[in-house]
């Protein structure tokens, strides 16, 4: 159980501060809220490709604790639930598909799936006021979020089927090792 410990603690740290200097590095900030990000998400999957499930959950949940301590925007009690630990915390998910070939990207689009469903859950529940114009608030919730996270999904997913980029992760996960 504690085997490597410190190495995955430092692993996940990293990981963790990366995606968050990455979810600073915005290619497009939406007015009200979401952005497409230099690949944060990915950053966040890592630990949970490297180490499994139950890594990458807590990873995930740390990250979108300090996601709410950095930028928080809070209405109700549950929509900080939503919002930041399982919205964030769902990229463990990535974990599911760690010894699978392609994994990571399996993994990645599973993650990111979930991140859909809890900002779509979220943008129906808290944030339906700012529907566009003859739009009911989960039709809204659902196109907008995703324009931003699957236009980010889509340009790591093609960064991640680059030869050099896949070698890299394969070496990067027996350093994580």
């Amino acid at each position: 159980m504690f085997k490597n410990a410190t190495k995955k603690l430092v692993f996940c740290a990293v990981a963790i501060a990366l995606g968050t200097i990455l979810s600073n590095i915005k290619l497009y900030h939406f007015p009200t809220g979401g952005s497409i990000t230099l690949l944060s998400m990915l950053a966040i999957c890592l630990p949970a490709y490297w180490y499994g499930l139950r890594i990458g959950l807590i990873t995930g949940f740390a990250y979108g604790i300090l996601q709410l301590l950095i930028d928080p925007y809070i209405l109700f009690p549950i929509q900080l639930i939503v919002d930041y630990l399982l919205a964030f915390g769902v990229f463990g998910l990535c974990g599911i598909f760690t010894h699978s070939k392609n994994g990571l990207i399996k993994g990645y689009i599973t993650a990111i799936m979930g991140r859909y469903f809890f900002s779509v859950l979220s943008g129906w529940l808290f944030f339906g006021e700012y529907a566009w114009e003859g739009w009911g608030a989960l039709t809204y919730s659902l196109a907008y979020n995703a324009i931003y996270i699957f236009a980010e999904g889509a340009i790591t997913i093609i960064i991640l089927a680059l030869p050099p980029i896949k070698k890299l992760m394969t070496s990067l996960k027996s350093m994580a090792k």
